[in-house]
Order: C-alpha cells, then sequence, then structure tokens
C-alpha cells in the first residue's frame, strides 16, 4: 500500500469505532451506550459509508463489559438494524486477564474481525495495559481456532516490532490488517514524518488503517487516504466534528471522512469490497 494505490483509485475502508471502553456520555451525549443504541450508530455508520464497525459493549450503567452475552446482546443488536456490516469485536482491556478479554470473541456467531493489541502501553496515572506476549499468543490462537481475522492495533513504534515478531512465532492469514495509531501518551506521536516512516517499517503487503487521535483524527484520515491505506473514525477516538464543537454522531464522522475519500478519487469501500480486500 502507498501513493502508487491511491493514484490507482483502489477502495478506502472506513472503519466506525461507535463506543470504546473509556468516556462515555459524560464526554458527549451522542456516544451510544445500551445495545439499541449502538445497533442504531451502527446502521448509520453503515448508511454513510462505514463498511467495518468496531465495537465494545457496556454495562446497563455505562462502564465497560467484557462478558460474552453482553457482547452477543450488542452484535445482535447491530446484525438486525444494518444490512451487511463487518463486525469487529475489541479485546482490549487495562488490567483483564486474558480469560476475560477472550470472551468478546465467543458470541455465536463469532465476530468476523477482532482487535489484538500488540504491546503494552500506559493508561491514565497508575494504570498500564500489559499486552504481553504470551496474552498477544493467547488471544492470536483463539481468534484463529473461531476463524476471526485480528485487527492488528499499533499504538507506536515498538508494536511495529513486535508484529515482525508474531510473524516469527505464528502463521497470520494474509493479507495482515494493521492500525497504526496516532497521539499522546505511549501512542506514536501524530507527525507526518512518522506516519511514513511507520508506513516503510510494516512487514511486507501488510494493510494498514490509520487512526488518530482527538484532534488529530481528520488530518491522519485524509494521509491515509493519500497513501493507499484505509481508515478509521468514530466517537471513541475523538469526540469532537470541529475544535470546540461536539460531534453530532457516529455518522457525522463518516460521512466526512467518506467525502474526502471521494473528493480525492478513491471510492469508498462497500462491504463487500471490504471483505474481498481484507480475505474474510
Amino acid at each position: 500500500m502507498s501513493y502508487e494505490t491511491y493514484l490507482a483509485g483502489e477502495p478506502v475502508i472506513v472503519t466506525a469505532a461507535l463506543t470504546g471502553g473509556v468516556h462515555g456520555k459524560e464526554a458527549t451525549p451522542a456516544i451510544p451506550e445500551t445495545p439499541a443504541e449502538i445497533g442504531a450508530a451502527a446502521a448509520a455508520a453503515e448508511a454513510a459509508g462505514a463498511s467495518v464497525v468496531h465495537l465494545h459493549a457496556r454495562q446497563d450503567n455505562g462502564e465497560r463489559a467484557f462478558s460474552t452475552e453482553r457482547f452477543q446482546a450488542v452484535t445482535d443488536a447491530v446484525r438486525a438494524r444494518t444490512d451487511d456490516v463487518i463486525v469487529q469485536h475489541s479485546t482490549g482491556g487495562t488490567g483483564a486477564p486474558v480469560e476475560t478479554r477472550a470472551q468478546p470473541l465467543r458470541t455465536d456467531p463469532p465476530p468476523e474481525m477482532a482487535s489484538l493489541d500488540m504491546g503494552p502501553l500506559n493508561r491514565y496515572d497508575r494504570l498500564t495495559s500489559e499486552n504481553t506476549r504470551a496474552t498477544v499468543d493467547a488471544l492470536h490462537e483463539e481468534m484463529q481456532d473461531r476463524g476471526i481475522k485480528p485487527e492488528l492495533e499499533l499504538f507506536n513504534d515498538g508494536h511495529i516490532n513486535e508484529t515482525h515478531q508474531l510473524l516469527e512465532r505464528r502463521d497470520l492469514a494474509e493479507p495482515l490488517y494493521a492500525t497504526l495509531i496516532f497521539g499522546s501518551g505511549t501512542l506514536t506521536r501524530p507527525r507526518p514524518r512518522n506516519f511514513l516512516n511507520s508506513i516503510d517499517d510494516l512487514p511486507a503487503g501488510t494493510l494498514f488503517n490509520t487512526l488518530g487521535f482527538g484532534p488529530h483524527q481528520l488530518a491522519f484520515a485524509t494521509m491515509g487516504i493519500l497513501f493507499g491505506g484505509h481508515v478509521r473514525v468514530g466517537l471513541e477516538d475523538n469526540v469532537y466534528y470541529e475544535r470546540g464543537e461536539l460531534a453530532e454522531s457516529n455518522a457525522q464522522l463518516v460521512e466526512r471522512v467518506a467525502g474526502i475519500a471521494e473528493t480525492l478519487g478513491r471510492p469508498v469501500a462497500t462491504t463487500e469490497q471490504a471483505r474481498e480486500i481484507l480475505g474474510l
């Protein structure tokens, strides 16, 4: 994937990260939390151009849920409201043991995709997501057993190194699909030069998805489109539409990036095209 991919006008996959597991309605009333709200948000995002929805589950009080039962309720609501969107479950979790984090993989049917954090990162002042190699291997093995494609989440350059090492330990179905993540803290610093270096450092043949947190979402999505990648937007990663103006919905963020892709000459991938590109 490169600038030549952009010049060729190949389709761009848009992922909508609808909910997340950290901030809730205290950050914006637009964030969906209940299965019904998430299902409605998924339908609107699909209509706006998203072919993949990245899902977290919440308890009734709005706190993050990991249980298979809660993810089942969310997935059922999404499938009932959408036409044919690709469901991607999160397996991330600060302080949660691997057995807990594997529960979202056990819905019936399993999600077509699931996130796989590729290394440690700091969370808040006193919390760290460990993501040891043993955890990564265990989650990957369960994904492999259930026919789930991993979406490798690369929060910094060290996680790119870990991806190369994972390929030495395990057989991953091609094509690899990795999300390059830019922002503050443990994340890769959001600089265009770092974005280009990250692309160059990926294992050969890897498809990349681009994620910029907060104010970097739009700029890095645009760079992802220009350099032949795919993009992720949504209220999990950024609650603002413009500086000081909260986004009205996930669909509003999807619609904007889909319009940018079309303006730049890359059509937005249909779900059928996305499945073909991802090898699902």
